[in-house]
């Protein structure tokens, strides 16, 4: 049993069962025996591996893609470049890369960066040493008097979740209890009405799991305000899909899955991501949102395969391959192609980013 299994051993039995979302937040982000507090979870010795951590070509589409929504909003003189989640800086350091040689773009960027982890601020810190972040807890404290231009990969489905299984009561949500043997495990709350999900009632039967994610949505009405009232941008790079159906909860470890129960602390977990609550949190603050669009065809509108081509020119064998391998992965509908979503969100009287549809 993890240090941090028996801290909720204790804290269940002094006060009853906990939501996911509180298992969840407690075993990603415990300030000293929390995942991204005490795991090196990126790369092949980690537990998973992100699109930036794959290959060049994903920061550097993305730094232009954010680049020319900047220019076609008139390139203002000053506006927050922000990522939410952002690892090891990977995906930040290659999007500065790729705008070194867009006019005036860099010199009117101010870096924020939103991490709640000391250990992962300062991985980012070393890989951006020329560009003197500002990190932020929350999103609550990006600057509101400014445009936002927001990436967020792999943000969404690491922010805690509840459950709910609907009952010819009303519902009953998923807690993290105590089983005989003392180990963590999930049950049931007793079945109560919950106005907040009357409108899953219309297509659920009973038996039917749900999840939510009020942080999300949070998140997104706090960026969206912001973009409908001084511009900018945001693109949600994820997996998930546009409706919450199902039980999605899952660990991963050593890029293999686990029991998310296992071994609390020690494992990254996640969920799916449902896109249409995200974008119903934008669009109520008057906030555009793109359609919803699969990482692959997104890439690919943004010209992937010719840049590919022309960084294949000067590599050869083992490398060669590997970069073939990395193309293919990134946009692949049977690899991360169709399983990974994009959505962007965008001023009304503007256009979406590019490679994207309004």
């Amino acid at each position: 049993m993890t240090e941090l299994a028996k801290i909720l051993r204790r804290q269940i039995e002094a006060t009853g069962p906990i939501t996911l979302a509180d298992y969840m937040s407690a075993c990603l982000l415990h300030p000293k025996h929390g995942y991204y507090t005490t795991q090196d979870a990126l790369g092949v010795d980690g537990d998973f591996t992100t699109a930036p951590e794959i290959s060049q070509m994903f920061g550097e589409l993305i730094g232009l893609c954010v680049a020319q929504s900047w220019m076609d909003q008139g390139a203002p003189d000053r506006f927050a470049l922000v990522e939410l989640g952002p690892g090891r800086g990977t995906l930040i350091a290659d999007i500065l890369r790729a705008t070194m040689q867009v006019p005036g773009f860099q010199a009117a960027a101010d870096l924020h960066l939103v991490e709640a982890s000391d250990r992962m601020r300062q991985l980012q810190a070393a890989a951006l040493p020329a560009h003197h972040p500002t990190w932020h807890d929350t999103v609550e404290t990006l600057p509101e008097d400014i445009p936002v231009y927001v990436i967020a990969n792999e943000f969404f489905d690491a922010l805690p979740i509840r459950q709910f299984q609907r009952d010819p009561k009303g519902w009953r949500e998923v807690m993290v209890g105590i089983s005989e043997d003392g180990s963590l495990q999930r049950g049931l709350s007793d079945a109560a009405p919950i106005d907040a999900l009357n409108s899953r009632l219309e297509d659920t039967e009973p038996g039917a799991l749900i999840e939510t994610c009020a942080h999300g949505s949070a998140v997104v009405d706090a960026i969206a305000r912001r973009i409908a009232r001084f511009g900018g941008m945001a693109l949600f790079v994820d997996y998930g899909g546009w409706h919450s159906d199902g039980d999605t909860f899952q660990a991963v470890r050593g890029h293999r899955p686990v029991g998310p129960f296992d071994e609390p602390g020690c494992a990254d977990l996640t969920a799916h991501v449902d896109f249409e609550a995200l974008a119903r949190a934008a669009l109520i603050v008057g906030c555009a949102v793109s359609q919803f669009t699969n990482q692959g065809v997104f890439l690919e509108r943004l010209g992937i395969t010719p840049r590919a081509q022309s960084l294949a020119k000067g590599l050869a064998g083992d490398a060669l391959t590997t970069h073939v391998a990395a193309h293919r992965r990134l946009t692949h509908p049977d690899e991360m192609g169709s399983l990974f979503k994009v959505l962007g969100l965008y001023p009304a009287s503007e256009s979406p980013p590019p490679g994207l549809d309004p």
